[in-house]
């Protein structure tokens, strides 16, 4: 899924849902740590989420992590998709589930930097906690299997964490 897609799925999928669904977008601000450098990650995140039961819920998240061309080695997109289950209270919504990634970013390895590129399986983990009516503060956590053949990173994991405003609609 492109940074795009980010913003405009949830737009277009939302005038289709039924009752008791909930759109979220925002953006974040944190760091990726692929291989032995961190790097700087901003971006627009956006999900939505269905009421399963009274408080259990069923979301889609989508985070497009930008890393910004100020750093050693360039520019770089870091995008996940993840579905997840979830339990939701009055102001906070807590939710985990497995995720995929797309990638194309620059990470330093044991004994190489370079730029990488492919598709990374993991897994997401995001609180919202709405301080503010339908403002809040959104924090995400991603750890994904990355490298594969790769000689700059061979098999080793990343972790992405990033936090921000997020902004949520309900449909009840």
């Amino acid at each position: 899924m492109s940074c795009a897609a980010t913003v405009v799925l949830p737009l277009v999928v939302v005038p289709a849902q039924g009752a008791a669904s909930e759109l979220s977008a925002g953006v974040s601000f944190g760091w990726i740590q692929a291989g032995t450098a961190q790097r700087l990650a901003v971006g627009p995140h956006a999900g939505i989420s269905w009421h399963i039961e009274r408080d259990l819920l069923f979301k889609v998240h989508d985070l497009c992590s930008v890393v910004p061309p100020i750093q050693a080695g360039g520019a770089g997109v870091y995008n996940h998709t993840s579905v997840a289950l979830g339990y939701a209270w009055k102001n906070v919504d807590l939710s985990a589930g497995p995720s995929a990634a797309i990638y194309l970013m620059p990470a330093c390895g044991n004994t190489l930097c370079g730029r990488i590129a492919g598709m990374a399986v993991g897994g997401h983990a995001q609180i919202n906690a709405y301080v503010a009516g339908p403002l809040g503060v959104s924090v995400t956590a991603n750890a994904d299997w990355i490298g594969g053949s790769s000689r700059v990173l061979p098999g080793q994991a990343s972790v992405t964490v990033v936090a921000g405003p997020v902004l949520r609609w309900s449909a009840k």
